[in-house]
């Protein structure tokens, strides 16, 4: 059994999360921005279906991905040296995050509720949730967005309009990331998809031990800056 969350309960340790189903912590309470944060903090993240409480949850192993790791296919260095893009940031974020809820063909349904969309939409107006945007021909081609917070961003989910849309964004974020400095994307879940550009499981302490030091740095919002950085593949 899990634990139900009143608004002033406290996040379970990670250790009683569930292995079957991998990482199920707890289940309530709410998405204001306070319970948001301290979970991301804590390693915690949300998610769930329409219909259901919030669950909240802590895998172990972690997929994470180490910027100065990221691998960047033959294919898509071809599509990135072609600079017939944009990269924006942070310029439309609630069109992002409403385009990754959006029906996939791939999948049943989304887990992007209207509560998480407002909630992570409240984020971005607080400094924390960025999005990081591919542009081509002036319209929104493809993009991320995810929670950052020291030097660590947690990825939340992606999408494309375009074929590789999304995977430049994703190269530019990482390439970005490496040279501010960040040492960690959390990718949640492992997926072939994120494996292939380099991310790799690790256990759920180690991914505590790197939270630990990540969250000590202060806030640098110079990252999500379009500032003109010229970026090379």
């Amino acid at each position: 059994m899990i634990p139900w969350l009143e608004s002033s309960d406290p996040f379970p340790p990670l250790e009683r999360a569930l292995s079957e189903p991998d990482g199920l912590l707890a289940a309530g309470a709410d998405l204001s921005p306070a319970r948001l944060l301290t979970a991301y903090r804590s390693g915690i993240f949300p998610w769930y279906n329409a219909g259901q409480p919030v669950l909240w949850w802590s895998p172990d192993p972690r997929m994470v991905l180490f910027p100065a790791e990221f691998r960047t296919p033959r294919s898509l260095v071809k599509r990135l040296r072609r600079h017939d893009y944009e990269i924006r940031i942070d310029s439309a974020f609630e069109a992002v995050i409403r385009s990754c809820a959006a029906p996939r063909s791939d999948a049943a349904g989304t887990w992007i509720t209207p509560d998480m969309i407002a909630a992570y939409c409240e984020l971005h107006r607080l400094g924390h949730a960025h999005s990081v945007e591919t542009w081509i021909n002036g319209e929104l081609a493809g993009g991320l967005y995810g929670i950052a917070l020291g030097r660590m961003f947690y990825g939340e989910s992606m999408f494309t309009r375009v074929p590789d849309a999304a995977k430049i964004a994703l190269a530019h974020l990482a390439r970005r990331l490496e040279q501010k400095q960040f040492g960690m994307i959390d990718c949640q879940m492992n997926t072939a998809h994120l494996a292939r550009f380099g991310a790799r499981e690790i256990p759920r302490r180690e991914f505590s031990r790197h939270l630990e030091e990540l969250l000590n740095y202060p806030q640098t919002d110079d990252v999500w800056h379009s500032d003109g950085e010229a970026v090379t593949w």
